[in-house]
């Protein structure tokens, strides 16, 4: 499952001189992969809705991680546009993306129905820390599919 190991090859057979550039088809595939601590940024974003309702004084920390995580993607991220647009285009991200959704509708109702209705500043924090945590490891497992497909040779296709 781990990409990298065909890396080596490709890198040293596609490596640049000084004063070249390299073509965005000569990116490695560490060069696609988002770094870990972004993951955080949608997780916190991912668990907003539960953050507000647990503590709702923490609205503008949450706009303020929002404009961060737009700057950082513009800006530091510009590189991964390629991955961005696989991953948006696919449909693995919209199936994660109506999942989320899903769990977040369903799980209330579903405590509701049943009585269990959250309703307390701890309720909606573990909510809060599952939704981030589902969050993050359903974008990661998006990003290893999408990586994957990026750097397969059209001879894999």
């Amino acid at each position: 499952m781990n990409v990298l190991k065909k890396q080596t090859a490709t890198t040293e057979a596609t490596t640049t001189g000084p004063g070249e550039e390299s073509s965005p088809g000569d990116l490695a595939p560490a060069d696609y992969r988002l770094p870990v601590w972004f993951f955080g940024f949608e997780g916190v974003l991912a668990a907003a809705f539960d953050i507000i309702k647990a503590f709702p004084s923490a609205w503008p920390v949450l706009l303020g991680l929002l404009v961060v995580n737009i700057a950082v993607s513009l800006t530091l991220m510009r590189r991964r546009l390629k991955l961005a647009k696989a991953l948006w285009r696919g449909k693995e991200t919209r199936k994660v993306a109506i999942a989320l959704v899903a769990l977040r509708v369903g799980s209330h109702f579903a405590l509701n129905a049943l009585g269990f209705a959250v309703t307390s500043t701890l309720g909606h924090a573990v909510f809060a820390v599952v939704m981030a945590a589902v969050t993050i490891g359903l974008l990661a497992y998006s990003q290893e599919t999408a990586v994957r497909a990026l750097t397969r040779t059209p001879a894999e296709r």
